[in-house]
């Protein structure tokens, strides 16, 4: 079965739970509502609640269909939300989607490929019934804020491998899977981006528009939800920059490698030239060489090298070429 949970509260305190099969019908002052859970519905499923609750046929064709980009749409007198979670495992980012249809006297929480369920959620406000009582907009708030609050360790997470990444990179040279790796985590972060400016909408839209089963009073709640999704945002542009960073110092750092080895050899192959050359006009056999006939010419020879060597040795060493 993929109902959670489907309960009544009046004045935040709950009620008990209530049966699917037929409606509830809660008072008109806010004061009591409906919340029902579900994971991963089947459509009859939801088609009942649609016929119970009235939901809206498009609303539901998008819950049942789940692979909505987050998005705020008002039919009549409910709203129905869309919001993307994520979640950070093997290394990797899966989304999934919570999908939320609220009037004054109901809230239907759908959740597809999330793992992070509701209770706590659900067993925390029922803690506070100060809150709770609040209503219905006071629940899609609660769920707005869970949702955006997982998506703090996903950062977190991206943020120290990348930091390790970069101290490495300064270290030693990048191996070519670590390179795909940074790769794979600024896809990653890119089509995050492409959850993110969509959610920060929604929750500007709740913050300032006029809607239907909420209360202007509880904005001040959606504005907070707003903000930590704009610093979701912020510290998600900043690792971006901290990736490209990372890039330009690998690369710079490499060619700065290349070029103290390329040094390295053109100092060596300058101190090997000279005994190269001089063995070299010595080798040549002609037979008129005077200095074939000097009693200790082949020790003279072989101290002009070795000085030679030495010195450029010792100029090398000095220009920080070896």
């Amino acid at each position: 079965m993929s109902v959670i949970a489907a309960n009544l509260y009046r004045h935040g305190t709950l009620v008990g739970p209530v049966s699917l099969d037929r409606p509830i019908m809660c008072a008109d002052d806010r004061s009591e509502f409906v919340w029902i859970g579900l994971h991963e519905p089947t459509e009859s499923e939801l088609r009942e609640l649609q016929e119970n609750y009235g939901l809206h046929p498009l609303a539901v064709e998008d819950a049942l269909t789940a692979h909505q980009l987050p998005k705020v749409d008002v039919y009549g007198e409910q709203i129905f939300v869309v919001a993307r979670t994520a979640q950070w495992a093997d290394d990797t980012l899966i989304y999934g989607e919570t999908d939320i249809f609220v009037s004054a006297t109901f809230v239907i929480s759908v959740r597809h490929g999330s793992a992070r369920a509701h209770s706590d959620l659900r067993h925390q406000l029922e803690a506070s019934p100060a809150l709770l009582q609040h209503g219905v907009d006071y629940v899609l708030h609660a769920i707005l804020d869970f949702v955006v609050d997982g998506y703090l360790p996903i950062v977190e997470a991206i943020e120290e491998e990348v930091l390790d990444t970069e101290e490495r990179a300064l270290e030693a040279f990048l191996e070519r899977s670590e390179i795909r790796r940074l790769f794979t985590l600024r896809r990653e972060l890119i089509r995050f981006q492409r959850v993110l400016g969509p959610m920060h909408e929604v929750c500007n839209k709740l913050t300032h528009l006029s809607l239907p089963a909420l209360d202007p009073d509880v904005r001040p709640y959606f504005h907070d939800v707003l903000d930590h999704v704009r610093r979701v945002e912020t510290r998600v542009g900043s690792l971006r920059e901290i990736l490209t960073s990372v890039f330009e110092a690998a690369n710079l750092l490499e060619q700065q490698r290349q070029g103290a080895i390329t040094r390295q050899l053109a100092a060596w192959a300058a101190i090997l030239a000279v005994p190269t050359a001089i063995a070299g006009v010595y080798g040549m056999n002609f037979a008129n060489m005077p200095e074939l006939k000097t009693e200790y010419g082949y020790y003279v020879v072989l101290a002009v090298i070795f000085f030679l060597c030495a010195g450029l040795f010792v100029w090398f060493k000095r220009a920080k070429w070896i």
